[in-house]
């Protein structure tokens, strides 16, 4: 069995249906295929939970009504059979109704978690029916039903193996299964979401939990690229990666995919395959444990970051300082990018500032605190071994004229990093495509 997930722009519309449907009718085997909100859906109901937040419920009635009717318009297109658009449209009246239901009421973080998650119920009920519509036998299988978080909001792994089987046991050869990606149900079984990696995390749950063959993602780019194609000619895409690599890259701007989502695939050994629904005869990328790491893999750029640095000198031979500095960030829940160190300052990075005072105010008794805002962390991924010659040399000759603010090297044999005003970042990434990719192109050194 593989697990086939789609963002949403590959069901962003009737023409995208069905190019998913030619991708998913192409796998001869068992299968379950993932599936987000449509393209711009999930923005129009945040919106909609908002004016319900602001108390404005005309707009937000106005805004489900043109969602309805956006909905309508691709049943017309997609499902041109008058029996399984009557279907549809049934559908659709429940839906449009739920929603009005939910804007009469008093609003909740319940009620806005329930309206955020149509999106995905919406668009696997209606590539359901388009299946159907060409006789492709297939079965609506309810992410509500097996898909689990506990209190802290983690994935329950036992009990979404255990429940995902049981509905998956029976049935014939060759099954094709539809579910929601990002949708989930908490410890007090309310309609809740994944958030971090959203469909992707889905995706790399349910293959662990069904033992896949292989996870694919596909968006709408040829797998994970040597650097960010929207800012840099000439990129490319990379044959293959190593779970660590992917890791590296993804959690530090890697758009294609969120560093939660491969966890599971890693942990499970699966391999994750990215591919790019516009252009499925394209290789992608394979992510997968027995990749060759070769010398400089890929480039991500990471935005919004702040910089703070602890100066003290009671830090000089002291035991303990860093400690109590974490101890901080821990108490108010931020994660922690890049650090340094030297005998009397510290320096970190944050991506979250919605802590900012609290955790000024919590360091102010350490030592002077300075915070630098408007940062891009560069990651560079790959073969970025300590013994290895020449490796750094490269990398800072290609930025000799950029300054740096830090650096964070050595802490892992794929990443090197560091962080600089983000008005240089797309200087920074032309600079390192020019003075390593097209070198090691010439020098068949990249691993395409």
């Amino acid at each position: 069995m593989i697990v086939i997930k789609f963002g949403g722009t590959s069901v962003g519309s009737v023409e995208n249906f069905k190019k998913v449907g030619d991708i998913v009718n192409q796998v001869n085997e068992d299968k379950i295929v993932v599936l987000s909100a449509m393209s711009g859906v999930t923005n129009t109901l945040v919106g909609i939970a908002g004016h319900l937040r602001a108390n404005n419920t005309e707009q937000a009635v106005l805004d489900i009504r043109s969602l309805d009717q956006k909905y309508r318009q691709v049943v017309r297109e997609l499902l041109p059979d008058l029996i399984f658009q009557k279907t549809a449209f049934d559908y659709l009246d429940g839906h449009e109704e739920l929603l009005n239901r939910i804007a009469s009421e008093d609003f909740t973080e319940g009620s806005e978690k329930e309206i955020l998650a149509q999106g995905e119920l919406v668009s696997t009920r209606l590539f359901h029916y388009y299946l159907e519509s060409i006789d492709v036998s297939n079965e609506l299988v309810s992410a509500l039903d097996f898909m689990r978080i506990d209190r802290n909001g983690e994935p329950r792994g036992d009990r979404i193996r255990q429940d995902l089987r049981k509905i998956l046991k029976s049935g014939t050869a060759n099954r094709t299964y539809i579910t929601q990606g990002y949708i989930c149900l908490n410890e007090t079984n309310e309609i809740d979401n994944l958030r971090r990696g959203g469909s992707d995390y889905s995706a790399s749950l349910i293959g662990a939990a069904v033992g896949a063959r292989q996870i694919q993602i596909w968006t709408d780019i040829d797998g994970m690229h040597n650097n960010d194609p929207r800012y840099v000619e000439n990129t490319f895409s990379v044959g293959e990666l190593s779970f660590d690599e992917a890791a590296e890259l993804a959690y530090f701007g890697a758009k294609i995919l969120h560093p939660q989502s491969i966890i599971p695939a890693k942990e499970n050994n699966i391999p994750v395959l990215l591919k790019n629904t516009f252009r499925p005869d394209s290789p992608g990328t394979l992510i997968h444990q027995g990749a060759e790491v070769k010398s400089i893999r890929a480039v991500a750029a990471k935005d919004n970051i702040t910089a703070i640095k602890i100066k003290s000198y009671r830090m000089l031979m002291a035991y303990g300082f860093l400690k109590n500095v974490f101890e901080v960030f821990e108490l108010y829940k931020t994660a922690i990018d890049m650090i340094t160190t030297s005998e009397v300052a510290v320096s970190l990075t944050i991506d979250d500032t919605s802590k900012l005072p609290e955790i000024k105010k919590g360091l102010q008794g350490f030592g002077t605190i300075e915070v630098d805002t408007d940062l891009s962390i560069i990651c560079i991924a790959g073969d970025i071994s300590q013994n290895k010659k020449g490796i750094t040399a490269s990398i800072f000759n290609s930025l000799k004229d950029i300054p740096i603010r830090m650096i964070s090297y050595g802490g892992s044999n794929y990443n090197l990093s560091f962080l600089v005003k983000t008005s240089d970042k797309l200087a920074v990434l032309n600079l390192l495509n020019e003075g390593l990719f097209q070198e090691m192109v010439d020098s068949d050194l990249v691993g395409i």
